[in-house]
């Protein structure tokens, strides 16, 4: 790749958000070197600063009273320094507390920037709130727009259509005021025609969908595609992506997601709608200064972002915050657990009050059971659970090896023609089977519903024995014909689930995996389910059954299996555990069945964990060479930092600034050699004693703004980064001081240091880079990106697949 050059007196603008990198899939160009990735432009003028003089005279500058525009900002593709981020917005509070005590106008000041963080949060429940309810309500009126439209008003979906009708409630789906395609073009709905009619309906909106959405995300924000949870990790570890959670990505995001759920495609809108969550908290986030400022407050309020994501998926709030802790956050103090169940809460009563599916609750599949569980039971619930995480496991290497492959062949050059085509594939197979043309979330909300005496669906035709009802609860029936052939469909539903999934995850429109994983489990439970149910029915004397099941007994409930199932299928592919339960209990409102939804989500973990250590987003991470550093992985080799520091033996001595004797020249000399994030300053270049260490970006600011502003600043110009001037001679010119940009407590290390201790300290303090010393002497330096390419090395895995510092 090509260096980007360093220019004197001008910032030259990179690309827009179409030219940085393949995200979730998203076909861009990354068109600078790693190391060097474009400024943040966001530069503007630059503010007048305050010169201090060398004996009295104005002959040096020094940057300590004014900062400068863009000093201590980041870099496109960099991590962003933790420690310094923390210190900084520790030395804002103490500031504003300081001045608390000076005046009211300060102390109200303060008070303002504490209740700051609760108003943020509360912001973004609404928002995120509000976006989920349009959203639900969009998708739910064009899922039902491909099979027909109402006579009443076409904004009606189907069920809100006939709630007027006079119909009867076993005729409820059928009332005049909706009208299918065929009923509308040829004035009836009978006879093979109609069939076909009906049919071609459906692909050509599928299809219209599919493609409005790939289009508009191709064409305006090519970083909504995918779910972003892959990212939205990465980048609360502190890796930076402009743009990713900006208001085009929000905006396209929320249209596109619509089409791709309205189109028929194996995905779901939960994954997505986190996404959405976070680019309402980053926008958000402008609106403070104390957010907009400091990247690790920022990553606070995006991970309470994130529990507001899931809240309103599932209706979860707690599931929300506990999501955002065991899978997406990477620092997650005590504080931002507060204002993450707040945030959770502001959203899902928000999005309870624009009820947007008619009743009264947040989901579409809410279902309560009432009847207990037996002890035996657990058997198949834990069968469940290897079925789950056989599939989880099947699921990740199958996906990433076709991602793979989209990403290496030509394939990847036409994502419009890929969406096209797996949609018409879909909805070619989807239309037939009547569990697979209704949308996925309605698929679940039946698998998960415990037939009552009115249930009309074909899971509900048993042979009824009204005689023996006792109470509400209908007993153990034998199955009718409606039944087994309802089996038959299921089981086709869950072969085609079990592939198309496989395909549809990662093209280039919005595509969650929570709810095709749902329902991979849920058609699995519910086969097991009525399997196990016409067991007992006709075999209550077993002795398995014998102690508990008697005749007439409502003994097992099918639905109960259908949830376990969608519990243990999706812990297989997120390895998900305390969350998961979480988020389905609350989904079902009974904290009866908490111990089968942990029996098959930890059989589910353990049976894919065996087969291998990575969950879908992980796995996706490493796909795309995010600098992702795991912290629930052990590092257990016994390597030293010497043997991954830079410079190796073979390699040229490491790039170094001296504190007070190098020309402005040559440190532009330097900058334009090299593509490094930053630079070790020492003493000299003889001695190697380390002072400090000061970031490229900051250099080249520094120096642009002392050549405009400053006079006498030439390339001969001295630099020096200590606190007294080096003595020189009267006639040379004007000295650059830039000691404020330099950090005088970087992190050092030992040659001898284990790697084991060197990579703790950068998954727990969030490091950038670490010095490397010995006696004293500056040795090395060991950046984020080392150790995840030492790490990558020891799991025999290609070192260059880390794309990015």
């Amino acid at each position: 790749m090509d260096q980007k050059s360093y220019r004197r007196g001008s910032f030259q603008s990179s690309t827009s958000d179409e030219d940085m990198l393949e995200i979730a899939g998203a076909s861009l160009d990354f068109t600078v070197a790693d190391d060097d990735p474009p400024l943040d432009r966001e530069m503007g003028g630059f503010s007048s600063y305050n010169g201090g003089g060398m004996n009295g005279s104005s002959t040096m500058m020094d940057f300590l009273e004014e900062p400068l525009p863009g000093v201590g900002t980041y870099e496109d593709f960099n991590t962003i320094d933790w420690v310094r981020e923390k210190s900084r917005d520790r030395d804002r509070h103490r500031e504003i507390t300081s001045r608390s005590k000076e005046s009211t106008w300060a102390l109200i000041h303060s008070v303002s920037d504490a209740f700051s963080g609760w108003l943020l949060m509360l912001l973004i429940g609404l928002l995120a709130g509000s976006l989920a309810g349009l959203i639900d309500i969009s998708a739910h009126w064009m899922t039902d727009l491909k099979e027909g439209v109402c006579l009443a008003g076409f904004w009606f979906n189907h069920e809100h259509c006939c709630w007027k009708s006079n119909t009867t409630f076993t005729d409820r789906d059928k009332c005049p005021e909706w009208m299918s395609w065929s009923q509308l073009i040829l004035g009836h709905g009978e006879g093979a025609f109609a069939y076909i009619l009906n049919y071609f309906m459906y692909v050509v909106w599928a299809l219209l969908f599919s493609l409005l959405a790939v289009l508009l995300v191709k064409g305006f924000a090519p970083y909504a595609c995918g779910s972003g949870i892959p990212e939205i990790k990465t980048i609360l570890s502190g890796f930076i992506i402009r743009g990713y959670l900006g208001k085009w990505t929000l905006i396209i995001k929320t249209i596109t997601l619509v089409l791709a759920v309205s189109s028929g495609l194996s995905l779901g809108k939960e994954g997505p709608l986190v996404h959405v969550a976070c680019c309402c908290g980053n926008i958000l986030c402008h609106l403070f200064t104390k957010y907009r400022k400091n990247e690790a407050k920022r990553r606070e309020v995006l991970s309470a972002a994130a529990a507001a994501g899931v809240s309103v998926a599932f209706g979860a709030p707690i599931g929300g915050v506990l999501f955002s802790l065991e899978e997406v956050s990477y620092y997650f103090p005590l504080k931002t657990l507060w204002r993450s169940f707040f945030a959770a809460l502001v959203a899902a009563f928000t999005l309870r009050s624009i009820n947007p599916f008619g009743n009264s609750r947040l989901v579409l599949f809410y279902v309560e059971f009432h009847m207990p569980w037996h002890l035996l039971e657990l058997v198949p619930f834990i069968l469940l659970g290897i079925f789950g995480g056989l599939w989880g496991a099947f699921f990740i290497r199958s996906n990433i090896a076709w991602c793979r492959r989209r990403k290496t062949t030509k394939l990847g050059r036409y994502p419009v023609l890929e969406v096209l085509v797996v949609t018409a594939i879909t909805a070619i197979l989807a239309f037939p089977n009547e569990y697979t043309r209704m949308s996925t979330s309605e698929l679940i909300s039946e698998l998960f519903n415990d037939c009552g005496i009115l249930d009309s669906s074909q899971l509900c035709e048993y042979v009824n024995d009204f005689n023996s009802t006792k109470g509400d609860d209908l007993p153990d029936r034998a199955a009718g014909p409606g039944v087994y052939t309802a089996m038959w469909q299921l089981a086709l539903a869950l072969l085609m689930k079990v592939f198309i999934t496989i395909f549809t995850f990662g093209m280039k429109v919005p595509s969650g995996l929570f709810i095709p994983s749902m329902a991979v489990g849920a058609i699995a439970g519910r086969l097991l389910g009525v399997a196990m149910e016409q067991l007992a029915f006709y075999h209550h004397d077993w002795a398995i059954f014998s102690g508990w099941c008697s005749q007439g007994a409502d003994c097992i409930t099918p639905g109960l299996y259908a949830m376990v199932g969608a519990a243990a299928c999706l812990g297989g592919v997120t390895r998900m555990t305390v969350s998961l339960v979480v988020i389905m209990f609350e989904l079902t409102g009974g904290l009866e069945y908490i111990v089968p939804l942990m029996a098959a989500a930890m059989t589910s973990k353990w049976v894919a964990d065996a087969i291998g250590r990575e969950g879908i987003y992980d796995a996706h991470i490493r796909l795309n060479g995010y600098p992702f550093l795991e912290a629930k992985e052990e590092f257990s080799h016994k390597t030293l930092a010497m043997d991954v520091m830079r410079p190796r033996r073979s390699d040229p001595p490491l790039t170094v600034i001296t504190q007070d004797s190098m020309t402005v020249e040559d440190v532009e000399t330097i900058i334009n050699e090299t593509t490094y994030s930053g630079y070790p300053v020492v003493v000299s270049r003889e001695s190697q004693r380390l002072v400090g260490f000061v970031l490229r970006r900051d250099l080249i600011i520094s120096i642009e703004n002392a050549r405009k502003k400053q006079d006498g600043i030439v390339s001969t110009s001295i630099i020096y980064f200590t606190d007294h001037s080096p003595p020189l001679p009267p006639s040379s010119p004007s000295m650059l001081k830039l000691r404020s940009i330099l950090d005088l407590s970087p992190f050092t290390v030992t040659d001898q240091t284990p790697m084991e201790i060197v990579v703790d300290i950068f998954r727990k303090l969030g490091l950038r880079q670490c010095l490397v010393t010995h006696n004293g002497k500056l040795l090395g330096i060991i950046t984020k990106k080392d150790v995840l390419k030492h790490i990558a090395q020891l799991a025999n895995q290609d070192p260059d697949s880390i794309l990015f510092n």
